[in-house]
């Protein structure tokens, strides 16, 4: 199943739904946090959220019952391997290294998922490569301008 990025629109509306699981439209103007949206932004919403695939309708009488199709555990794994590509290069070491800096994990919660305890250290920061400025500031002499050179002092 491929699973499509949401606006954060969409994305608040779907923590609601993982949480209801099944549901009518009824059901999610109750459970909304006020201020309650329009009854007709919601129906708009929970028709692009069907279009993408995340939720699945059933006609009972003349209304809908809604499901989530895409479970929560999806969603997340989706988020964090885009966000692994995006901006870590697909490193878990990187991205371990960004939770340790932000001060997001610390080491003892990293030991419950290790048979030994981890030696860590502060994570180092690699120094961008910057070829191009390293080209400008240190221009390389051509070769040949230098053998040309040579030839001149010989004669």
């Amino acid at each position: 199943m491929k699973i499509n990025h949401l606006t954060s629109a969409e994305e608040n509306l779907m923590r609601l739904f993982w949480k209801l699981h099944s549901f009518y439209l009824k059901d999610v103007m109750e459970q909304h946090s006020d201020p309650k949206p329009h009854q007709n932004t919601v129906s708009t919403y929970l028709k692009i959220l069907v279009e993408k695939g995340y939720l699945k309708t059933e006609k009972e009488g003349r209304i809908f019952r809604y499901s989530v199709l895409v479970p929560v555990e999806d969603y997340r794994n989706f988020l964090l391997k885009e966000i692994s590509e995006n901006f870590f290069d697909n490193s878990g070491k990187e991205i371990i290294a960004f939770l340790l800096r932000e001060n997001l994990v610390v080491k003892e919660d990293l030991n419950e998922y290790f048979d030994h305890d981890l030696d860590l250290k502060a994570p180092k920061m690699k120094a961008p490569r910057l070829e191009i400025a390293d080209e400008i500031l240190n221009p390389k002499k051509d070769k040949k301008a230098k053998d040309k050179k040579k030839k001149k002092k010989k004669d």
